[in-house]
């Protein structure tokens, strides 16, 4: 017990003394992004390009490393001859991820890379918006990269691109089929420290 306790300690002298060394940079910030959105795979035949958006809120732990979390909802189309058999997927949930900043030179601009669990759903809707099937809530990943452009105080733009997947399943006209929803979007954002 005396060691596990030891242990606990070591790691909050650690994480309060690097947190000490980086007092005047601001430790929280919020992002909203958004951008256009290309199917990887082929989802259902006629799939196109789609757009969406997202906003997290970051927690910097170490000078370079922190964590991310927030909502998105992003909208892939099928097009079709016939109108009555274009498709809208939706998908919309929650990302919770790590993330790693780090400055380029003396310059205002830094880079960052992420990595996130996605629990998301995709909906199915027809040409006049109704609802056909919801996949239900479940796992997935993104992978995400781009620049910080500081602005000056505590504004910055963050161009990048983004990397989804998602898989679940859903039962149009009574056949299930499996859904592996993955799409690459070029997102820009504004973000806000504070």
């Amino acid at each position: 017990m005396k060691t596990k306790l030891f242990y606990v300690l070591a790691i909050f002298t650690v994480l309060s003394t690097s947190g000490n060394a980086q007092e005047k940079a601001k430790r929280f910030s919020f992002e909203i992004n958004g951008g256009p959105s290309v199917p990887t795979k082929e989802l259902v035949e006629g799939i196109r390009m789609g757009f969406g958006f997202e906003g997290t809120f970051q927690y910097r732990l170490l000078p370079y490393a922190g964590v991310y979390g927030g909502w998105g909802w992003y909208w892939l189309s099928t097009e079709s001859s016939v109108s009555e058999n274009n498709m809208d997927y939706e998908e919309t949930g929650y990302v919770l991820g790590l993330v790693f900043s780090h400055p380029i030179a003396n310059s205002n601009l830094s880079y960052n890379l992420r990595a996130g669990a996605l629990y998301n759903h995709i909906e199915t809707e027809n040409s006049n918006g109704e609802i056909l099937d919801d996949s239900g809530h479940g796992p997935g990943f993104q992978l995400a990269g781009g620049i910080d452009i500081s602005l000056g105080s505590g504004w910055s733009l963050t161009p990048g691109i983004k990397f989804n997947f998602l898989s679940g399943d859903t039962g149009l006209e009574g056949i299930s089929k499996q859904l592996d929803y993955q799409y690459i979007s070029a997102r820009i954002g504004i973000m806000k420290r504070f």
